[in-house]
């Protein structure tokens, strides 16, 4: 008899969160891909978003959950987690900190952080400061809170892509959109505008 999901070894699913997270770097770096220094910097949100502002971020947070709340420190230096930092200064790169430099530092933060999912079972302790009363946690729900926030940051880089330059896509290799001419979209749009239009009266 084959065994349910609810079964499913505890490896399997360790093996299955961390597919899951991989897809989600690898859909975030995607969105990066053939712009230039000003694209990748642009701020495209009344709120600043950028895509190599998401890309630091998550680098930072990785470091801070696979690391730090696991007793793990990386030993990476981040200047813009200070307590005197600027609001948002993980969100931007300045200047001084290259696209490479960023980049760089995701994939340090995921090495360091394959290197903890491969030492640690995922009911190994962790310890969250900033959750407050949650925070003595476990490896496993550090993973499936890093999905979803992973996941959310490559949502933003999704739509973010394509106000730039009309690229869009869920990974490379697969558009997740309808087979149809680009003419298509412009008329699509204005039948949801119209829709809108009169739906709001």
């Amino acid at each position: 008899m084959s065994e349910s999901r609810d079964e499913a070894p505890v490896d399997d699913h360790k093996a299955t969160l961390l597919r899951y997270l991989q897809a989600a770097r690898g859909s975030l770096m995607w969105k990066l891909e053939g712009l230039s220094e000003y694209q990748l910097r642009r701020p495209m949100t009344p709120t600043g978003t950028n895509l190599l502002g998401l890309v630091k971020h998550l680098a930072s947070v990785e470091l801070g959950y696979f690391g730090d709340c696991l007793g793990r420190p990386s030993g990476i230096e981040l200047p813009w987690d200070a307590e005197d930092s600027e609001p948002n200064a993980d969100m931007w790169a300045t200047a001084d900190e290259s696209s490479e430099f960023i980049v760089g530092l995701y994939r340090q933060a995921w090495a360091h952080a394959d290197a903890s999912f491969a030492a640690l079972d995922l009911d190994a302790p962790a310890q969250v400061p900033w959750w407050g009363e949650k925070g003595n946690t476990s490896l496993n729900v550090l993973l499936v809170h890093m999905i979803a926030e992973t996941h959310r940051h490559a949502g933003h880089a999704d739509i973010v892509r394509e106000m730039i330059d009309g690229a869009v896509g869920l990974r490379q290799g697969n558009t997740n959109l309808p087979p149809v001419e680009p003419e298509y979209w412009q008329a699509y749009r204005e039948r949801l505008e119209a829709v809108a239009l009169a739906a709001g009266g």
